[in-house]
């Protein structure tokens, strides 16, 4: 009973650590006492606890949305009207739902609070609700932590939230850092994939040149993006334009395709899912960023160095470069936000370590990734201000106020202040 409870605490101790800097908190469906930490949670915490089970009816989004809303209405009585009035819309899509729910959250996150959303996996079979989730994790309010809880992982590309800063996994007293989808095997041969820059495999150190289109070679990525996905999904994404039967001949053709470039059962098909064999002997350089990524967000600066490091080696450049199915520039912001703080915390690190010119050419690098970040901006100025090159400051804060007004916007209160400290 004492390691029980010590168990428990340290799980609590850890929940309450990383709860503010995650907006998905997954428990691991391998956690043993996760049924145990959501009971303490329910039982009261310093801040409000809303909670949904979900019932064998949540087989579609506005049935999974109203049973939410009714459940954290028992709290919250305005809680869900932003969300039903949307819902009540027959056209209203994944996205304007999710806008809607977003709203609806933020009224309830002032302070800081959590959702629980348990018994997860009863929705495993339904894509909109699945869709649903994924997009919400970019609208997920400040304040606001949902926690999933169920029997297996969700169908949310979990790589892509946790690189974001959007996603997070505890299993037991540790958050996952790697093997996000379970470790890969060692049986077959060796298949190195790079989807870091135009995006290729290697099938015993052997570049694959036997494909037979594009479409094989972009199945497999898609498989690997995810825990497991549906027939539906992989359908919807690649050939929307066809009606149902003739997506699926043309899917079962390219996976015969893909298994045959890759000498293996790639794909296998579990209760109604397809997911990457697991005793493949696979290696995944997004994974291996992923990790890096997040193992220098708890490390010793000396062990961040390394960390970071790596992961901007592994960043050949944006995720299947050069492709613009929506799936895949949604997973290239997903890791260039990934990469921009990795350089920013190369930056710091080089910084601190009395190599301003270095730090400079970091964050100039950062900005060829997004140059709308405000933040990567007033680093420049300040770093150039601290080399005594104020006219070169003064000259970038005056080239980006341009840009904005070019496209209509202003400068940040913050960024201005940066620019009069200078000037002072």
């Amino acid at each position: 009973m004492t390691r029980l409870f010590e168990a428990l605490t340290a799980m609590l101790d850890l929940f309450d650590r990383v709860r503010p800097r995650a907006s998905y908190l997954l428990l691991h469906p391998e956690s043993r006492f996760r049924s145990m930490l959501v009971a303490s949670l329910l039982s009261g915490r310093s801040y409000p606890v809303f909670y949904y089970a979900l019932s064998a009816d949540d087989i579609d989004l506005r049935t999974f949305l109203s049973g939410i809303v009714r459940a954290v209405a028992n709290q919250q009585p305005l809680f869900g009207r932003h969300a039903l009035i949307e819902a009540a819309d027959p056209a209203a899509d994944v996205q304007s739902l999710c806008l809607a729910f977003s709203r609806d959250l933020a009224e309830i996150a002032q302070q800081e609070s959590v959702l629980i959303l348990d018994e997860f996996d009863r929705s495993d079979t339904a894509d909109d609700i699945q869709a649903f989730l994924q997009c919400l994790g970019d609208y997920i309010p400040d304040g606001m932590t949902i926690v999933l809880n169920g029997r297996t992982v969700p169908r949310q590309c979990w790589a892509g939230l946790i690189a974001k800063r959007r996603g997070m996994i505890m299993m037991d007293d540790r958050v996952l850092i790697q093997d996000f989808y379970g470790p890969a095997g060692s049986d077959g041969s060796a298949i190195d994939v790079f989807a870091l820059g135009p995006g290729f495999v290697l099938l015993d150190n052997e570049p694959i040149d036997t494909w037979e289109g594009h479409l094989p070679r972009l199945l497999f990525f898609y498989a690997l993006d995810r825990p497991v996905i549906t027939r539906s999904e992989i359908c919807t994404a690649f050939w929307p334009d066809l009606n149902p039967d003739q997506a699926v001949n043309v899917f079962h053709v390219t996976k015969r395709r893909l298994h045959k470039a890759l000498k293996a059962d790639v794909l296998i098909h579990e209760n109604g899912f397809y997911r990457l064999n697991p005793i493949l002997n696979l290696r995944y350089d997004v994974f291996d960023f992923v990790h890096h990524l997040t193992a220098a967000r708890s490390a010793t600066p000396a062990e961040q160095l390394t960390h970071s490091q790596l992961a901007d080696d592994l960043y050949r450049g944006s995720f299947l470069q050069g492709h613009t199915e929506p799936w895949i520039v949604s997973r290239q912001n997903d890791f260039r936000i990934g990469h921009i703080e990795a350089l920013a915390r190369l930056a710091d690190l080089r910084l601190q370590s009395g190599q301003p010119e270095a730090a400079l050419a970091l964050c100039g690098r950062a900005l060829q990734e997004d140059d709308q970040r405000e933040d990567l901006h007033r680093e420049i100025m300040r770093l150039y201000a601290n080399l005594g090159r104020r006219s070169e400051a003064v000259s970038h804060f005056r080239e980006l106020e341009a840009r904005r007004a070019a496209a209509g916007l202003s400068i940040s209160a913050e960024t201005a202040d940066v620019l009069n400290s200078i000037l002072a």
